[in-house]
């Protein structure tokens, strides 16, 4: 004889296909304190900036100390993004970091997979070891190259962007200036 559950029966799981309202699994503290970081090294410089503006407003550019290429390389280096915030760049900073923050968190995930697929003695974490290496990896080649397009950055901070694009009859004609010092 089946049996019926009434309505006021709770089901003792959720069903495989219902929709999360939230993760089941807290995120680490260390991912919120990344995020936190990556949003005080975009944010910093704008804020102190406009303080700086109302405050000396006429000489605001002289104060201005431009960063030096290795200056800019480690702090890039010790947080990507950090040193192209600190050149003006806030773009490729951001991108930095939102890969920074993807690497690290693809690291962490698959280092905790890894963990459990060897508890459980599978045959998989052989290939889980793998694709953590490789995440290690993108996560090393993201601190060096955001460096590396730091340094350069801070070497050509001062080059003049004078570059125009005109229609001409014929077609596109460009020109560039290129301030030459002679001492």
């Amino acid at each position: 004889m089946p049996v019926f559950k009434t309505a006021m029966e709770t089901p003792p799981a959720a069903p495989v296909s219902s929709i999360l309202t939230r993760s089941r699994h807290p995120r680490p503290a260390a991912f919120r304190c990344l995020m936190l970081v990556g949003v005080a090294v975009l944010l910093g410089p704008r804020a102190t900036a406009a303080q700086d503006t109302l405050q000396i407003a006429p000489i605001a550019d002289s104060l201005i100390r431009p960063i030096s290429p290795m200056g800019a390389f480690w702090r890039s280096f010790l947080l990507p993004g950090w040193g192209q915030a600190r050149l003006n760049r806030k773009l490729t900073g951001g991108i930095f970091v939102a890969w920074e923050g993807v690497t690290l968190g693809m690291s962490l995930k698959t280092r905790h997979e890894l963990g459990y697929l060897r508890r459980t003695g599978s045959e998989r974490a052989e290939n889980k070891r793998r694709e953590h290496e490789d995440w290690i990896v993108l996560l090393v080649f993201n601190h060096l190259f955001s460096g590396l397009e730091a340094y350069v950055s801070a070497h050509l901070a001062d080059f003049p962007g004078d570059l125009r694009l005109e229609a001409v009859p014929g077609g596109i004609g460009g020109s560039v200036s290129i301030p030459i010092r002679i001492r």
